[in-house]
């Protein structure tokens, strides 16, 4: 894929192997409907960023493309890479270096555990003048990191998986004195308090005509059915 845009959007994703992804649902779900569930996490999330306009599109692989999903789901439009490094902070410094490498103005990264994740959110991060732009989630980390021109040094000295994610990155931009945007709050899906929410927003959102449910919301009504 040559570069097209000055903007770069990256999904980081895990490669779908059974008994391998959202492992804290298994109190929930047996491993073959979680493996399900997360397959539909990726299309619908694929699906998102497609629909972001100016921006090339990458997927970051971890800890490989063994399984051999996104090798027959990827359009033509986009790059897959293997993620590279010893953590979360590690591997995304590195995705947003070899973006600015290749020449990119802006690069945006966004996870697959927000797959009802608003496409206008991303494109603000697009958009924004910011040295760097955050998407908070509930959960006390963020869902998107975007950052302009060059990268700036936050991913060091951050407790990644725990609520002390998004402070911590926050005290480094102060002491970087970085311009930071922050974006609306949205959240992840990671237990099973998280699946409930996410099929009730879901339905609400559908009925409300701002978007489709999705691969998910299908699954989500055979596998959690309304009471």
């Amino acid at each position: 894929m040559t570069k097209t845009c000055e903007n770069a959007v990256i999904l980081f994703a895990r490669d779908p192997i059974l008994g391998k992804v959202k492992t804290r649902l298994s109190s929930f779900l047996d491993e073959e409907t979680i493996l399900q569930l997360y397959i539909c996490f990726l299309h619908d999330s694929l699906d998102k960023i497609r629909q972001v306009k100016n921006a090339d599109l990458f997927v970051g692989v971890s800890p490989s493309n063994e399984s051999e999903f996104f090798t027959g789901t990827l359009s033509a439009d986009m790059r897959l890479f293997v993620q590279e490094g010893n953590d979360l902070g590690d591997k995304m410094r590195r995705a947003i270096q070899d973006r600015f490498e290749e020449g990119y103005g802006r690069a945006v990264i966004i996870g697959s555990d927000s797959p009802s994740l608003p496409v206008s959110y991303i494109e603000r991060a697009l958009g924004s003048d910011k040295d760097i732009v955050l998407g908070p989630s509930t959960d006390g980390g963020y869902y998107l990191i975007g950052m302009r021109g060059k990268l700036t040094e936050v991913f060091d000295g951050v407790a990644w998986g725990t609520g002390k994610v998004l402070r911590e990155t926050c005290e480094r931009l102060e002491r970087e004195k970085a311009e930071l945007e922050v974006l609306p709050v949205w959240y992840d899906i990671d237990d099973p308090d998280d699946l409930k929410f996410f099929k009730t927003h879901l339905q609400l959102i559908e009925q409300a005509g701002l978007g489709k449910a999705g691969e998910t919301g299908k699954l989500l009504d055979k596998i959690l059915p309304n009471p």
